[in-house]
Order: structure tokens, then C-alpha cells, then sequence
């Protein structure tokens, strides 16, 4: 293809990239408040074990808005991904050979597994105990800075000291009526019956949070914390393709197996100053992403003992039986599957003929006597092909 040819399949590529995701993140808008909480599950969660209200804050009045904006689009692109990716390959496919189209389909795929695996861990298990963590550095102790105890304070059973008691409920009320209010203990909230502005025969409730007493208010704003858990993602999505970076510079002779096993302490301080830089500033957060990568780390020497460069190049992109693991050679130069010319020799020596056919195994022997033969001088003329009769 020419220069204009490949600019022009390029805007091909490019105008079918953008068909898939911008109708998708349309869609998504009316989704986003569905997403927007599942996000921010996890955050409700720590601060109503830490005693704070499980609440989020909207300081600007489109906050809200773009918020939701923001994860439409993340969100289209995330969905979107594999026809994005297909259209790349689609651009590049033409240009590669087919041992090299092999070493991507073997990498795609694995790229896709170890990001699906790396959200869901992030999601379930490390946001979990980060934010259990890091909400905890604010929250109060016993006792407050006036030296009032925070815990295990008189509880007054009715008004009889001048001021009023609220019913701890942990359900609604059946019939609840203007100027009735109660605290829900899971909330952490104080509900007030209050009348519809207009319509004194409706109601409606209004709630307002409550926290431990303390010098530190910890209210967390809706878009700070949706760009924290973005972050996070983006950084374990990258940190989590470390197998396949080793495998790459495995398949491209820059680092070997036993390379790699005998450098694992520097692996050890590289996974830990990965950790400290793509988490927050705090040991618990570095600990429960250096684990990980350390095990990414020997799985990637492991995909070079499984998928080696010669193997994939092949088509035999993992290994067919568990001999062919074991008898695979340290230097990573042969595999045990692979022919040697002694023994192949040695077989075909071996090979037994049949009685029954005598006349197979001597025409296996003779040349083909279809045909004239043809003298040796001729047969060299007419490799060489005719003299040219020009000086």
C-alpha cells in the first residue's frame, strides 16, 4: 500500500473506532448514578464501620453532572475496549507475518484476563482495606480535645432534664407524623418529619448526619473520590500487565528465566517501590499492592517456561503434555520437543520393510526411471539456463 493508502484505511479505522463508543457513553448517562453508587459502596461502607454518616458531598452545584459525565465516557471506553482493540489490529494486521500474528493473539487475550483480574481485586479486596485504613487516621479517640468522653456517656431514658430524647429506630415508622424524629444507628442520621411546604396533609423527611465528637470532621467530596478510585484502577490496570511485560522481554532475548530467578531481591525492592508510589502514603495501602505484584512477577517466569518464543512462533502456545515442562532445557534455548538430527537419522535407519512388497523398497532406493536420463554436463546447462549470446 501506498502512503495515501494507509492514511486513508487509517481514518477508516479511526471513524469505526468512534461508531461504538460515543452512542455507548449516551446510553451510559442515564446508567451513571447506578455506577456512581457501586463506586462509592465501598466508601459508605468503611466510613459507617469508622462511626461516621455514610455520605458523600457535592461542594459545586455541577459537580454532580460531570461526575456522571466522567463515568459515562470511562465507563463507554471500558465496554468498548475489545472493538477498539479489533480495529487497531485490523490497521496492523496486514503488515505482520503469521508467526508474528501468534504472539498476539497469545498476548490480548492475557492482557484482558490480568486487567478483569486486577479491577475485581482492587474493587473487593485493596479499596476495602485502604479506605478502612485511611478513615481511620481521622476519626476520634475516646476522648475529644475538651477531654469529653466520646464513648460510654450517660444514656437519658426521657426529657425530664430539659431537653429532648430521640427514639433510636431501625426501621421508618408505620405512621409517621410532622415534627416526629428519630436516629437511624445504621445511618448514622437524624430524621425529622417535617409538612410539605403548600400541603399541610403531606410530609416529607429531612435528614441530617451525625458524627462522633471530635476536632477532625471527615466529609469526603463526590468527585475527589470517584478521581481516587479512577487512579487506583488506571495504576493496578498497568501494574497488573507485568507478566506480559516479562514475557516480551523474555521472547525478545533481553531477560532470561534464569536471569530472572536469580535477581529476585531486586524484583523484591522494585515491587516495593511500585507499591509505595501507586498507592496512597501509608504502609497497609504499599503492602496490599506489592503482594500482588511480587506474584505477577513469578508468573511472568512462569508464562516463559509455558509460552516460550520458539513454542508460540510454532503455533503451540502452551505446552501439550507435563513432560514437556520438565524436559524444557534451563537456557531456554531448545525445547524437548524439538528433533534431533542423530536420533531422526537413527530412526529412519531403522525404518523395517515389508517382505511383501520387495518392489517398494527398491524403487525407494533407485532413482525414477520415467523418463531419459540425462547426462551431468546437460543437467548443468539447464540449471544455468541458456548462454547469453550478447558480448
Amino acid at each position: 500500500m501506498s502512503f495515501g493508502d494507509h492514511l486513508e484505511e487509517l481514518r477508516k479505522r479511526l471513524i469505526l473506532a468512534a461508531i461504538v463508543p460515543l452512542p455507548l457513553s449516551v446510553l451510559l448517562f442515564f446508567f451513571a448514578a447506578s455506577i456512581r453508587s457501586v463506586l462509592v459502596m465501598p466508601a459508605l461502607r468503611a466510613m459507617e464501620a469508622n462511626g461516621l454518616p455514610a455520605r458523600l458531598q457535592a461542594l459545586g452545584p455541577a459537580e454532580v453532572l460531570t461526575t456522571d459525565l466522567k463515568l459515562s465516557f470511562i465507563g463507554a471506553a471500558v465496554i468498548s475496549a475489545p472493538w477498539l482493540l479489533w480495529q487497531a489490529w485490523k490497521f496492523v494486521e496486514p503488515g505482520l507475518y503469521n508467526q508474528e500474528k501468534r504472539f498476539v493473539y497469545f498476548l490480548i487475550p492475557g492482557s484482558a484476563i490480568l486487567t478483569a483480574a486486577g479491577l475485581a481485586l482492587l474493587y473487593w479486596v485493596m479499596l476495602p482495606l485502604m479506605l478502612q485504613v485511611l478513615i481511620s487516621f481521622g476519626v476520634p479517640g475516646p476522648a475529644d480535645a475538651f477531654g469529653i468522653p466520646d464513648s460510654g456517656t450517660r444514656i437519658v431514658e426521657s426529657s425530664s432534664e430539659g431537653f429532648p430524647v430521640f427514639p433510636v429506630l431501625e426501621q421508618m415508622p408505620a405512621n409517621p407524623a410532622p415534627g416526629q424524629a428519630w436516629i437511624e444507628p445504621t445511618t448514622r442520621t437524624l430524621i425529622v418529619v417535617v409538612p410539605t411546604t403548600g400541603d399541610a396533609s403531606s410530609f416529607e423527611l429531612l435528614s441530617m448526619p451525625l458524627s462522633r465528637a471530635g476536632t477532625i470532621s471527615q466529609e469526603f467530596r463526590l468527585g475527589e473520590y470517584i478521581g481516587f478510585v479512577l487512579t487506583l484502577a488506571l495504576a493496578v490496570t498497568v501494574a497488573f500487565q507485568l507478566p506480559l511485560v516479562i514475557l516480551l522481554l523474555g521472547w525478545a532475548g533481553i531477560a532470561d528465566r534464569k536471569f530472572l530467578t536469580s535477581n529476585r531481591r531486586y524484583a523484591v525492592l522494585v515491587c516495593a517501590v511500585l507499591g509505595a508510589i501507586l498507592t496512597p502514603a501509608d504502609v497497609v495501602s504499599m503492602v496490599l499492592l506489592f503482594i500482588p505484584l511480587y506474584l505477577l512477577y513469578e508468573l511472568g517466569i512462569l508464562l516463559l517456561l509455558i509460552a516460550p518464543a520458539d513454542r508460540v512462533a510454532g503455533g503451540k502456545i502452551v505446552a501439550s503434555t507435563f513432560g514437556d515442562l520438565v524436559g524444557y532445557d534451563r537456557d531456554d534455548s531448545r525445547t524437548s520437543n524439538e528433533e534431533d538430527p542423530a536420533a531422526d537419522a537413527g530412526g529412519r535407519a531403522d525404518q523395517s520393510v515389508d517382505p511383501a512388497q520387495p518392489e517398494a523398497a527398491d524403487s525407494a532406493s533407485e532413482p525414477d526411471s520415467d523418463g531419459p536420463e540425462i547426462p551431468e554436463e546437460d543437467q548443468t546447462d539447464e540449471q544455468n539456463g541458456p548462454e547469453d549470446p550478447r558480448p
